[in-house]
């Protein structure tokens, strides 16, 4: 692939690369990492495989990837204890590599190197040029909510912003609730006398409830090993008003994971109901925006051809 075919595949959909001139000179570098962090925390679903698809495009550019398993950052934030989370982090390595990274993919725990001297001494530093009100705004879409905040929540910034240092990463991604933090270390590396990174972000999944995110934590996630009749059932059951388009789970999850492996959604419907249909996703959105598609015949669409589509990942997991 030539310079402008990488770059194009790169950023298609993302929301934002902070900045195109940056990627494309790091585009010319012979080694070049790129890395995105994760909290191992219940299962790895939907809003997670967004990510992924674009870690894995990345690979593809020639970057090399780096997968944090953020143990610590998960402790900081209320998801368990370390041991609990480290024996999920391994669950959810053999989910991202069931969604397509390659073998020589490198997975980081973060505990590995966050109780060093020299990471704390950065941390420190870090605490020095940075708010309370900007950390603790940069958190915003991340943390638990709760009435009285802890200081555990203005520590994470700073870790995932050091994470970055000594990594040495060349582009972070994350989904546009990470912009805040990715926003903090582009403007403290180089006070600590390091380049900052490229940063690309991608979409957020809504909730299959509608909410503003999928999350493990809130059940309204579809998860990557979920058994056929399950996701028939989570489908079945999610917000889907007619007629509406935007703010859709159903049809986010048809355009980031149907319409991306193939070119056509099948609609299977009884003849007195109209007979099959077979829509380019230009056609359906015109279609569904309408009203003239049954919310049930969408669903029951989008949910058959998931099942298809995640079928090589469940039969990955289960070896």
């Amino acid at each position: 692939m030539n310079k402008n075919s990488v770059l194009s595949t790169i950023e298609q959909g993302t929301l934002e690369v902070i900045t195109p001139e940056e990627l494309e000179a790091k585009l010319e570098k012979d080694e070049k990492t790129a890395y995105i962090g994760y909290e191992p925390s219940g299962k790895v679903h939907l809003g997670h495989a967004i990510t992924v698809k674009k870690m894995i495009d990345l690979q593809k550019a020639g970057f090399r990837i780096k997968i944090l398993l953020a143990d610590l950052h998960a402790y900081l934030n209320g998801k368990g204890s370390l041991e609990e989370i480290e024996e999920i982090a391994e669950y959810n390595k053999r989910c991202f590599r069931a969604l397509g990274l390659s073998e020589d993919t490198e997975f980081i725990l973060g505990s590995s190197f966050q109780t060093r001297e020299d990471y704390t001494m950065n941390v420190y530093q870090l605490a020095l040029s940075t708010t309370l009100t900007r950390a603790r705004r940069s958190m915003a879409q991340i943390t638990r909510s709760a009435e009285d905040h802890q200081v555990a929540e203005v520590i994470y910034p700073l870790m995932q912003v050091v994470d970055m240092l000594f990594l040495e990463v060349d582009l972070a991604v994350g989904g546009m609730e990470q912009r805040k933090i990715h926003m903090l270390a582009r403007d403290n590396l180089p006070k600590l006398g390091f380049q900052s990174p490229v940063c690309i972000h991608t979409p957020l999944l809504h909730g299959t409830d509608g909410s503003d995110k999928m999350s493990s934590s809130k059940e309204n996630f579809i998860a990557i090993d979920d058994e056929p009749a399950m996701i028939r059932e989570k489908i079945k059951k999610s917000y889907c008003p007619a007629g509406e388009v935007e703010g859709n789970p159903v049809l986010e999850i048809a355009h980031h994971f149907i319409f991306s492996e193939m070119d056509t959604l099948l609609i299977e419907r009884p003849e007195k109901f109209g007979g099959n249909l077979e829509l380019s996703q230009e056609e359906l959105l015109k279609m569904y925006g309408a009203g003239d598609l049954h919310p049930l015949d969408l669903k029951n669409g989008v949910a058959e051809c998931l099942i298809q589509v995640l079928e090589p990942v469940r039969n990955y997991l289960q070896i």
